[in-house]
């Protein structure tokens, strides 16, 4: 394991949040330049909160007491601006050495990111401390949850990920009111399908990562969507071609297109003069239908590298919403034309 010295290169808070991006997501160091300058610092220093609360939940090293305690630390950091070293340094000593050096190096300078945190305004600030605590408090009671026999139903899946991801998009959203006036008087309405963004792009994550999960000992599908096709999915496991199952599986692919739809009316609610924000949005949406539409035709796939979408596709998929980025009609008909083979599901019914 690297000591916390060797990661302090980088003597400049913003400098620091901006070099550490390009390694620990590829996709938010490609998304987030997108947004317009005033959104960039504040979205990155959002991203690095959240990657922090996830390095808590996904280590393998510690227990579930451990856990909560390291998640409820953090939620006093970002809160109060107190005993960051001390939290930094503990985590940082416990952390598995598994954890990529990238981890290792973004704990190890917890104390950067804080003080970038503190920097925003009020109603900033505020956004960040609601998701975190809500993520990390969510994330605590799944660990607890987590085990091969799933969620008990859809409205537990969509619980989840309202914990992991839905309170993301309301962040996010509270983030775009704040740096513009005009996205804030649809503020209500955006709010109401920022949860259904989240749940679209962490109900693909969770339909791409079935078998990952499975290898850990987790499982976040719904068992009684799938008892309701003669499934135990406890008892499932790759390489098994069983129909039931993969009919049980499309089903939630169309249910997850279906919030991806309300994730493009939430994009289309945003003025067409903000460009860099709308493909923030269009990226995201277009690259989970595609990956719903690779599961739909390989369902008996066995990890989550045969359903990834190529490079090719993700650059059609920058090139062509960049280039209609501000026709809605446009746009509404290329999602329609990308998704046209997923099954259309009413998720008022699935709640």
């Amino acid at each position: 394991m690297k000591s916390t010295q060797e990661f302090n290169t980088v003597p400049d808070d913003v400098a620091y949040q901006h070099m550490i991006l390009q390694h620990v997501s590829r996709t938010f160091a490609l998304t987030i330049p997108q947004l317009p300058e005033k959104l960039r610092l504040v979205v990155s220093n959002a991203y690095l909160l959240c990657r922090i609360a996830d390095s808590i939940e996904d280590d393998k090293s510690m227990s579930i007491e451990q856990k909560k305690e390291y998640a409820d630390m953090f939620i006093d950091v970002v809160r109060n601006n107190k005993n960051v070293n001390i939290f930094s340094k503990k985590l940082f000593d416990i952390l598995s050495p598994n954890a990529t050096d990238a981890e290792h190096n973004l704990i190890a300078n917890t104390e950067k990111v804080i003080r970038v945190t503190h920097s925003f305004n009020k109603r900033q600030l505020s956004a960040l401390n609601r998701c975190v605590s809500i993520m990390c408090k969510g994330m605590a009671k799944y660990q607890i949850e987590e085990s091969l026999n799933g969620l008990k139903n859809i409205k537990d899946m969509n619980d989840y990920c309202y914990h992991v991801a839905g309170v993301v998009g309301e962040m996010l959203t509270e983030l775009f009111c704040d740096y513009s006036t005009d996205i804030d008087k649809n503020q209500k309405k955006l709010m109401e399908l920022a949860v259904s963004f989240g749940q679209g792009l962490q109900m693909t994550n969770i339909l791409k990562d079935i078998w990952e999960d499975h290898s850990r000992g987790a499982c976040w599908l719904p068992k009684d969507h799938f008892k309701k096709y003669g499934i135990d999915i406890s008892t499932k496991k790759p390489n098994q071609n069983i129909n039931e199952f993969n009919n049980a599986l499309i089903e939630l692919l169309g249910v997850a297109y279906a919030h991806l739809e309300n994730a493009l009316t939430y994009t289309l609610l945003i003025p067409k003069n903000e460009i860099g924000l709308r493909k923030f949005c269009l990226w995201a949406i277009g690259m989970a239908v595609l990956t719903l539409e690779k599961i739909r035709k390989n369902p008996n796939f066995t990890n989550g590298k045969e359903v990834k979408i190529s490079h090719l596709s993700v650059k059609l998929t920058i090139l062509i919403t960049s280039i209609f980025v501000k026709n809605d009609a446009i746009l509404r008909f290329l999602i329609k034309l990308t998704g046209r083979h997923l099954p259309r599901v009413n998720i008022h019914e699935k709640l």
